[in-house]
């Protein structure tokens, strides 16, 4: 089925129903903790054939082949490949619906490890094995695409490029993405249910929405949100709740279930069905209370955005774009790329983000250096270190596409202009990413010298992104910004063009702002001024530097006076605490190195942390220096994530920064021939059945930067693996790790084969699936519900 025949039907029904949960049917078949699900296609055909048809006899529009983890990762030592495992599954799906009018979607899931920066995974590599399943799924015959229970935007984009890149041209299949959000309408990593949205508008997606979770009703709120947000089509596959510890039986009844999803109709989902604990009986209950039902009326948007996973910028109002990562008059910055150091390159980035700018610009181009290795390498770097949406600034389509690859959120390209050739090297590479792009009104005749001449180029660049498939709002214009000094008549021309695109063409303009003063003193209050005015004409975006407070108050000011700041509550914020100016700041004495080091942790700047433990380390003893400095860090690092005001990805780059230190502390403990500062060793493992340790490996990550000995055993870790290790190595602390439902009764053995075992220990149990309440029912000590929270409990118990 193509896209189009999809959207037919789509037209043609209130409703399509999704089946509901493969694993649940599996285990009420007789399969084990420990079994591969995916394998029962070849191990057990004729049952995926009974469970297909039985979801398909209950209603089902649409039935996922048994293929969720049949990925590299999963079936690595079980002898077989995706290949073979995918082809059968599907056959055995397409044979249950031979005769009806259901589709068969291939079915993938999460690989299970986190992508780098924050993990190992390499993005190349999730991509290479995602394009294998989607390529075995094609070669099968499969209707569409489903990809669910993600969590990591940037893992789901690898997945999509995957499918697409994978089409062939005019053959391209529905594609159809599901993510998992907790309570405050974020996946754990910190993705946020409107960043996502904001990407898979731009990505060719034919329907988006949410699977998984303690029951429908917790995924209402994340629907309000979702639906705000996009037009595409929506998705609900819930949960049937949890389930009970003692019995295993989930707590909400078929006929629970259809009532709960009822509002979901309301709200214009058109795409429902179950996940966890959901068998044939919810989806005919669904069915059945959505027999006279007709699905709600949901508001159009046009929204013009970019986004990182945690961050969504709007262009309803003045924005800001930091300048300063351009290699372009700045001499130290040239060094940093020429000898690749990233430290300085993203403590850029972290001042214009803490300075107030929405955006960043980023140019690395720079003569005799790769500038797609190096744009790519940056781009992957400040993903870790910085939230804040980037524009990709470059020339060469080859860096510009290197860059975008490996952008996790929804960027900006700067720049395309009028010629032919610049429009298609660069517009299919803006659709294909999903970018926005930003249109220079020059073309093969060189710069226009009126307002009218550069409105018709910004039409013809707009017709030309458009005709691409590229959106209107993701559209922006340049009327470019010549030097006063030299075209003194230009100023009011360029400000004349951001009319006339305004009016006639309805799109967003940009302006590099400081090219104005060149060559003129006092270039701060030139600057300032065409500011203003650029603004007072419809200026969106203004390409500056964020740290010259003028600059920065001239937007502020500008969003209060143009009804963009409501109740002017920014622009007091911003004017309650009176920062000093640069001359003053460069007129005071440095921070003092303890300070510093704070500082550089916080930012996640590594090369700085190392040098300013090393010089520490002349003064201070190796445990003060842990003690009062570096834990104090990290716990206010912890605090932040708390807060929210960080995310998993600033996280992790703070815990990498502090391994620097604790590196030099560990070498210098070792000359002096003393103890180690390890404060007491933790055992972590995800539990038997379970190959998900994405949450347990950042559990290790942040405990080892606060001094404790973490002995990791991995995943799918059977029971009696777990006790002996914990006695072999003396443990008084165990963590473990349960991403799916069905593994949780794992849980449950392995904590009492430890109290039966005698070990005095403790344990704290961590997961999607899990609550406090239901920690404390399977005999868990703690329940800890992030990173953070596991810190806190081996300092209960550990010190």
């Amino acid at each position: 089925m193509n896209k189009q025949a999809f959207k037919e039907r789509l037209a043609q029904q209130d409703f399509m129903l999704l089946d509901g949960a493969m694993g649940t049917q599996l285990i009420e078949a007789g399969l084990q903790l420990g079994d591969n699900s995916e394998l029962f296609a070849l191990d057990r055909p004729q049952l995926l054939v009974d469970i297909h048809r039985r979801y398909i006899a209950a209603g089902a529009d649409i039935i996922y082949a048994c293929t969720f983890g049949a990925n590299a990762h999963k079936l690595a030592g079980s002898g077989r490949t995706p290949q073979e495992v995918i082809s059968r599954a599907v056959e055995l799906a397409r044979q249950a619906a031979s005769g009806t009018n259901t589709l068969v979607a291939l079915d993938v899931g999460s690989l299970g490890e986190l992508l780098e920066p924050a993990g190992t995974l390499h993005f190349e590599q999730a991509y290479a094995e995602f394009k294998e399943m989607v390529q075995a799924g094609l070669d099968a015959g499969v209707d569409l695409l489903v990809f669910e229970t993600m969590t990591d935007l940037y893992e789901l984009k690898a997945a999509l490029l995957a499918a697409q890149e994978s089409f062939a041209p005019g053959r391209e299949l529905p594609v159809l993405c599901t993510m998992t959000f907790d309570k405050n309408n974020r996946t754990f990593s910190g993705v946020h249910v409107e960043a996502m949205a904001c990407l898979l508008n731009a990505l060719s997606v034919d329907a988006i929405g949410v699977n998984c979770s303690p029951g429908p009703q917790g995924l209402l709120p994340v629907v309000h949100e979702l639906r705000r947000h996009t037009n595409l089509p929506l998705i609900v596959k819930a949960n049937a709740g949890l389930p009970n510890p003692q019995t295993g039986a989930y707590d909400i009844t078929p006929k629970e279930f259809a009532a709960q999803m009822l509002p979901f109709a309301d709200l214009g989902v058109q795409l429902l069905g179950g996940c966890c604990g959901t068998g044939p009986a919810y989806i005919a209950a669904l069915r059945q209370a959505l027999q006279n039902r007709r699905r709600g009326e949901r508001p159009q948007v046009r929204q013009a955005a970019v986004c990182s996973p945690t961050r969504t910028v709007y262009l309803d109002r003045p924005l800001i774009v930091g300048e300063r990562l351009n290699p372009t008059g700045k001499k130290v910055f040239q060094q940093a790329l020429r000898e690749q150091n990233l430290d300085y390159i993203l403590a850029r980035a972290i001042e214009q983000q803490e300075a107030g700018a929405d955006i960043l610009d980023v140019n690395v181009g720079l003569p005799g250096l790769d500038e797609p290795a190096m744009l790519a390498r940056v781009v992957k770097a400040l993903q870790g270190a910085v939230d804040l949406p980037l524009q990709i600034d470059s020339s060469d389509p080859a860096a510009i596409e290197a860059a975008l690859r490996v952008c996790n959120g929804k960027a900006i390209v700067n720049s395309v202009n009028g010629k032919p050739e610049s429009l298609s090297a660069i517009l299919p590479l803006v659709k294909r990413y999903g970018a926005a792009v930003i249109g220079l009104t020059l073309d093969e005749n060189g710069l226009p010298q009126t307002a009218e001449q550069r409105l018709q180029i910004a039409r013809r660049i707009m017709e030309a992104a458009l005709a691409e498939g590229i959106p209107k709002e993701d559209i922006y214009i340049d009327c470019l910004t010549l030097t006063v000094s030299a075209q003194q008549e230009q100023a009011r021309e360029t400000l004349a063009a951001i009319r006339l695109v305004k009016e006639q063409l309805g799109l967003k303009c940009v302006l590099g702002v400081s090219n104005i003063s060149f060559g003129l003193p006092n270039r701060e209050l030139i600057n300032q001024t065409f500011l203003s005015m650029a603004l007072q004409a419809g200026l969106d975006l203004a390409i500056i530097n964020p740290n010259i407070e003028s600059m920065t108050d001239t937007v502020a000011a500008a969003r209060v006076l143009l009804n963009c700041d409501e109740g002017s509550a920014e622009y007091i914020a911003g004017q309650t605490v009176v920062e000093p100016k640069q001359a003053e700041l460069a007129a005071q004495p440095a921070a003092d190195l303890p300070q510093q080091l704070t500082e550089a942790v916080h930012k996640g700047l590594r090369g700085e942390v190392r040098q300013l433990t090393e010089h520490l380390l002349a003064e201070q003893e190796p445990m003060q220096l842990i003690n009062a400095l570096l834990i104090p860090a990290l716990d206010a690092v912890g605090q932040r994530y708390e807060r929210e005001e960080i995310f998993l990805p600033q996280l992790i780059n703070a815990a990498a920064a502090a391994s620097e230190a604790f590196e030099v502390i560990k070498a210098q403990i070792i000359k002096q021939g003393r103890a180690g500062v390890a404060k007491g060793k933790i055992l972590l493992a995800t539990v038997f059945g379970d190959i998900h340790d994405i949450g347990k490996n950042i559990v290790k990550v942040i405990l080892e930067n606060y001094g404790y000995q973490v002995i990791d055993l991995g995943r799918d870790v059977p029971v009696e693996r777990v006790v002996s290790e914990a006695k072999a190595h003396d443990i008084r602390l165990i963590g473990l790790s349960a991403l799916m439902t069905t593994t949780v009764v794992s849980m449950e053995q392995t904590i009492a084969a430890l109290r039966e075992s005698g070990r005095p220990c403790q344990v704290f149990v961590g997961g999607a699936v899990l609550t406090a309440d239901y920690a404390a029912n399977i005999g868990a000590d703690f329940y800890a519900k992030d990173a953070a929270q596991a810190v806190q409990i081996a300092k209960q118990v550990l010190g």
